[in-house]
């Protein structure tokens, strides 16, 4: 299926699951429609910063434009969390006609198909966009603390340390 959204209500990435067991998923509420969509840590800390990049040189450039201000959204994701796929490719742009910042999530596909269709597709305010990067910043750094010498994550019963011959920290 595919998914178009030209005004989003709430685009969120939130997790399930215990720090070192997180599933992390993205959500996207347009009216009654809701999409919930698995990718990894790493593709949602990567987005928060394409972002973030993305907002400063939009502001940098266009000095006139006016951001609207959306309320921090701490609200945990929408129940019931069904995976309605598996996020592998993500394309951002900028739309200057519509002051947008478009956003196409791709499926992960055992078969490559040419002409291939984004699942989804959206297009966020650049207020959305930062509240966006602001709340993923903060779930992908609520997980396991890295061990100060060999920067593996700690589990809560520790871990054994490569860099310390294999000894508990």
């Amino acid at each position: 299926m595919t998914y178009k959204f030209k005004n989003v209500d709430r685009f969120i990435c939130g997790t399930v699951g215990e720090p070192g067991e997180r599933e992390f998923y993205l959500q996207v509420r347009a009216a009654s429609a809701l999409v919930s969509a698995a990718l990894e840590k790493v593709q949602a800390s990567t987005l928060a910063e394409r972002l973030a990049i993305l907002c400063k040189q939009v502001a940098k450039e266009d000095v006139t434009l006016v951001v609207d201000r959306v309320e921090r959204d701490d609200a945990p994701l929408e129940s019931p969390v069904e995976k309605d796929f598996v996020i592998g490719a993500i394309s951002i742009a900028w739309d200057d006609d519509s002051k947008r910042v478009c956003l196409e999530l791709f499926s992960i596909k055992e078969v490559e198909v040419e002409d291939e269709v984004p699942d989804i597709t959206m297009n966020l305010t650049l207020g959305q966009a930062k509240a966006f990067i602001t709340r993923t910043t903060a779930v992908v750094n609520a997980g396991r603390v890295p061990c100060p010498f060999c920067a593996i994550p700690i589990d809560p019963r520790g871990h054994l340390c490569p860099r310390a011959n294999g000894y508990r920290r």
